[in-house]
């Protein structure tokens, strides 16, 4: 019999974990760690009944009937999941990794000592042939662990053990303490492995901090262990001898420590140097995904206006909507009464909406003021400080004309609107405190002459700002869509940052927000579905160009040091007629507005 060898390896939260039920062998330390790290429907009972050399793999369905039987009382008392069949098996062992590939589970949890008995696997089979996450638990464990200690000096198990150590945490409403240590020879000069694994402690503030140094670092951990009920460390990185297959130094712990132990290794080792700086980079998909799932909303759980009305009056919140707009005669008329109708008049959730026009040609500014919806054409306001060209700047002064303790806006251009392009985005900032800015996120089919493909916008997301996005701020790799156009935030925290005045305004507010405020500070929703007026191909070049120049403004402030220069402000596009391709020069510079709040013309209109 032969096993699959498919390899995978997720890094996200933990979505299918197996724990093995083996007949005859007590797994109580490997379910309760388990249940530990994942919601109970996550967590799937394997049942296992081992067939001895010679014996009929028939005579076990009694056996097999028992174990059943066993996990149904179990999964009851737990509230987890079973999977249906009851493997019996003279190798048990390649049959469940075949059940950990065909269910893609991410992780495995087994007791050390009885699970490798029950499963007569030894350990370095274990090690080396486990296509998923592992967790070898070696008890005692207590029901929730409360206490959690977590060995971290970066290499490439870090991410795991701290993923693993915070999912503990957060279930069993504990405490997580990450131990550094470090050999006494680098106390002085830095330990290099650590520091990219540091940037992603400093932004974790739950995660309390443990520095130590010492030559004997087995002897160390098990000392410091002793204030613990749980202590999470990953196996060597480096291949070791069949008599210490999980290093020597997880060894020496699992088998003096007097503290619960899990020791995990992830699916497969991590191609880098883990005596790199590059090694601790790894853990930022921590920190990200981590963020991803406290902080990523759907739209239809704030479908219940009246809760988010209560929500509102209980804080004693008004909240204002914005319509940046030009020429959109088309929409702009629908997209009022969509979302004025049953969000102001219906239920007041909104205290006002206004139009911030960038002095159309069309009627789009009369459809408004036909409407009941106050006008204002962002050249004509703050006329000292000159007019720009661009939605940003459009955006910047709406801060002035609005009234509210939450300032949203959405897009006018929107062919499919509906009511939760709004309520999705207010209902994050009412029910949690700490969401100071929140983006809206959804698919966006691109129509092509008359058929819409699906998923195909979002060009200029995909090519330039999920890139840049990913290669200087990773924190922030998580955010679906940077560019959307419909997000919104408290006015205490809009009022105190700059605004690029075009096309950049949206990514350097992202930007500028999670620098000032952190990243639990981001919310995003998920609106479903966005229809709109895709522009063509030179549209989005210029506003790539706007995008870069955006995020290397920003690389500017972070490292004090000028990078642009004013050559770097046009951009030469490519034109053609026939029977020739010729060069025409455009100015796209990605101006700036510094924060409103230092107008005195604001802070005569807000008085605090």
């Amino acid at each position: 019999m032969s096993v699959r060898s498919t390899r995978f390896y997720s890094t996200a939260s933990f979505q299918k974990v197996i724990v093995p039920v083996v007949f005859g062998h007590n797994s109580d330390v490997a379910e309760t760690f388990g249940i530990a790290v994942a919601p109970g429907n996550n967590v799937f009972f394997v049942g296992i009944v081992l067939v001895q050399e010679g014996e009929s793999l028939s005579g076990a369905a009694a056996l097999a009937r028992r174990l059943r039987t066993q996990m149904r009382l179990q999964a009851e008392k737990y509230a987890v999941q079973v999977l249906p069949q009851v493997l019996v098996s003279g190798t048990p062992w390649i049959d469940l990794l075949n059940v950990l590939v065909e269910e893609r589970a991410n992780l495995l949890v087994l007791d050390w000592n009885r699970h490798l008995e029950g499963l007569n696997v030894s350990a370095r089979q274990v090690l080396e042939s486990t296509p998923c996450n592992l967790a070898l638990v070696r008890g005692p464990l207590p029901a929730c662990p409360k206490n959690i200690l977590a060995p971290l000096r970066g290499g490439p198990y870090a991410e795991l053990v701290l993923r693993l150590s915070l999912a503990a945490a957060k279930t069993c409403q504990g405490k997580l303490t990450v131990l550094h240590l470090s050999p006494k020879e680098t106390a002085q000069s830095g330990d290099l492995p650590y520091r990219g694994l540091q940037r992603v402690l400093d932004r974790l503030p739950e995660v309390a901090r443990l520095d130590l140094s010492g030559d004997d670092p087995g002897k160390i951990i098990i000392a410091a262990a002793h204030q613990f009920d749980l202590l999470v460390l990953g196996a060597s990185a480096r291949p070791e001898s069949e008599a210490a297959p999980l290093g020597a130094m997880a060894s020496t712990i699992l088998k003096e420590s007097t503290t619960g132990v899990v020791v995990v290794k992830p699916a497969q080792p991590l191609n880098i140097n883990f005596e790199s700086e590059a090694s601790g980079h790894a853990a930022i998909s921590v920190l990200v995904d981590k963020w991803f799932a406290e902080n990523t909303y759907h739209a239809n759980e704030f479908a219940n206006l009246d809760r988010l009305l209560e929500l509102k009056h209980r804080q004693n919140l008004k909240i204002s909507l914005a319509l940046p707009a030009l020429n959109e005669q088309e929409t702009v008329g629908r997209v009022i009464a969509t979302v004025k109708t049953p969000l102001m008049d219906m239920v007041p959730l909104l205290d006002e909406i206004v139009l911030i026009d960038s002095n159309s040609t069309d009627a789009t500014r009369s459809i408004a003021a036909s409407m009941d919806i106050p006008v204002y054409i962002h050249q004509e306001l703050l006329p000292d400080y000159g007019s720009r060209r661009g939605k940003g700047e459009a955006l910047w002064k709406s801060l002035l004309v609005t009234h509210g303790d939450i300032i949203l806006w959405i897009d006018t251009d929107i062919v499919n609107i509906h009511p939760r392009f709004v309520y999705g985005l207010i209902g994050p900032l009412l029910s949690s405190p700490k969401v100071a800015f929140v983006k809206g996120y959804y698919r966006r089919p691109l129509k092509v002459g008359d058929t819409l493909q699906a998923g195909g916008g979002g060009r200029v997301t995909e090519l330039t700002a999920r890139p840049l996005i990913n290669l200087f701020y990773p924190e922030l790799s998580g955010v679906v869509q940077p560019l959307s156009g419909e997000y919104g935030g408290r006015r205490s925290a809009l009022e105190q940052l700059p605004f690029f005045s075009g096309y950049g305004v949206e990514i350097g507010l992202l930007i500028d927000i999670f620098e000032k405020c952190g990243l639990q500070s981001i919310a995003q929703v998920d609106l479903q579905e966005r229809v709109h007026h895709n522009q063509p191909l030179e549209a989005l070049s210029k506003m790539s160009f706007a995008i870069i120049q955006a995020v290397t403004r920003k690389m500017e402030h972070r490292f004090d040091r000028n990078i642009l220069e004013d050559v770097n402000k046009t951009m030469k596009l490519i034109r053609y007629e026939t029977g020739r391709f010729y060069l025409e020069v455009e100015e796209i510079a990605e101006l700036e507005r510094p924060p409103i709040i230092q107008l005195p013309e604001y802070r005569s209109a807000h008085p605090r």
